[in-house]
């Protein structure tokens, strides 16, 4: 095993909306009780990593969060190896081990919400947006008690992004009641967490209409989509429902403008539902009519990631083949100019920084 170094090149924010550095003496973590070092290998990039870097990512209550951890480095979408373990870790863990660098790094167990499988929900939870130090930088320090262990067979490269943007769109599919033979609509189905949720929708056996700008159409036809709907020339809203007869069966939301979501609800039949994951500015709301989710029964879901076990799953499916991640590997040191792409909507599929 190489000697840990004691300081390490990260990808730092030092105040909310400033540009990212990179400086190479940022202390290396020293694992403390229950806790392993583990080195970054591969980091997906998210939008909720633009958004915090930002100011710009909002809490439940839809105020912007500024009470994060400062200075801030990024990243919750990483995989890496175990390379020291600290005081108290179980004879399970062993230097070399894969694991997954998430959203949510440390729970209390304890509460109604850990205890019922959804510990995403945990009020005293942390993550790697907020209070910790994420997966931009090449070593960590992970709770061994909510560790990520990963299957040594997967690949590193593009197990990252299953780790957020994955189990999110696996989750919002999993709440949209689809059976099979239904029909979905994907808004966003060319971006990050869309490609991920046409995947698992076909999986579960829906049948899949991607929506989104005209040169993502061959893209998302080639994940296995039923039909493609260009939001750009037609109107979205019309065509599903020539498609659909009816109006969808589901929609799975993972675009942030406003309009998508209002859309999206007009695309649906009666007893439809909304599975909502992206997440527009703090202040929108959903323009939707309360006449119009009464009279037509429509149910509103709301997504945060998963839980553990459903990350696993959805590790699973993509170790099998069922779902494949489109990555593109890049430098860590692009992660300024992927956030400006990002901005723009330039990037179909997910970006996966190496980090070397």
């Amino acid at each position: 095993m190489a000697e840990i170094p004691q300081v390490q090149t990260v990808a730092l924010v030092r105040d909310l909306g400033g540009p990212v550095e990179f400086p190479e003496d940022y202390p290396v973590p020293v694992p403390g009780t229950n806790e392993v070092l583990a080195k970054i290998l591969y980091t997906g990039v998210c939008q909720s990593d633009l958004h915090t870097k930002n100011g710009t990512a909002a809490g439940p209550d839809g105020v912007p969060l500024t009470k994060l951890k400062l200075p801030h480095i990024g990243g919750h979408e990483g995989v890496g190896r175990i390379v020291a373990l600290g005081p108290g870790c179980g004879s399970d863990l062993k230097e070399g081990a894969l694991v997954g660098i998430r959203f949510a790094s440390r729970i209390c167990r304890r509460c109604e919400y850990c205890l019922a499988g959804t510990e995403q929900y945990c009020l005293k939870s942390t993550n790697h947006l907020i209070h910790e130090d994420g997966s931009f930088q090449k070593y960590i320090a992970l709770d061994a008690d909510y560790l990520t262990l990963l299957p040594d067979d997967v690949d590193p490269k593009v197990i990252g992004p299953v780790l957020c943007a994955g189990v999110t769109a696996y989750k919002a599919v999993l709440e949209a009641n689809i059976r099979a033979g239904h029909w979905l609509v994907v808004v966003g189905a060319g971006g990050g967490l869309g490609h991920f949720a046409v995947q698992y929708a076909k999986v579960l056996g829906a049948q899949v209409i991607g929506v989104d700008a005209p040169d993502k159409r061959d893209f998302v036809l080639g994940l296995g989509a039923t039909e493609f709907v260009d939001f750009v020339t037609t109107d979205p809203i019309q065509r599903v429902r020539e498609i659909t007869g009816l109006g969808a069966h589901s929609a799975v939301v993972t675009a942030s403008n406003p309009k998508a979501f209002l859309n999206a609800v007009e695309m649906l039949r009666v007893g439809g539902t909304l599975s909502c994951v992206g997440i527009p500015p703090a202040s929108t709301t959903l323009q939707t009519p309360i006449c119009t989710i009464v009279i037509k029964g429509l149910n509103i879901r709301g997504n945060l990631i998963g839980s553990l076990k459903e990350c696993m799953e959805a590790v699973d499916l993509t170790r099998r083949g069922l779902v494949k991640p489109e990555v593109k590997v890049r430098p860590f040191k692009d992660l300024p100019a992927i956030y400006e792409e990002m901005e723009r909507g330039e990037i179909s599929g997910r970006i996966v920084l190496e980090v070397q």
